[in-house]
């Protein structure tokens, strides 16, 4: 799977920089120097450089019923 650095929606975007900032949080070091101490921050930066990015899950899940499953009720 190759990695991705372009983002398909803002909403992406939010959720890897959450990600990187939480990272970052719990003791990870910063991948380039930053402007701010702040984790957001500093991980929207990493993001805009380009040295952030993701894998994109191709095959979405999907949970199948069996019909013996679904309740049936009489009337």
């Amino acid at each position: 799977m190759p990695i991705e650095h372009q983002f398909d929606s803002h909403f992406r975007y939010v959720l890897v920089a959450a990600r990187r900032a939480r990272q970052l949080q719990q003791g990870s070091q910063p991948l380039m120097p930053g402007r701010s101490a702040k984790p957001h921050k500093q991980a929207q930066e990493e993001i805009n450089a380009g040295l952030v990015g993701y894998i994109r899950n191709e095959t979405p899940r999907r949970v199948e019923l069996e019909e013996t499953v679904v309740p049936r009720f009489a009337s």
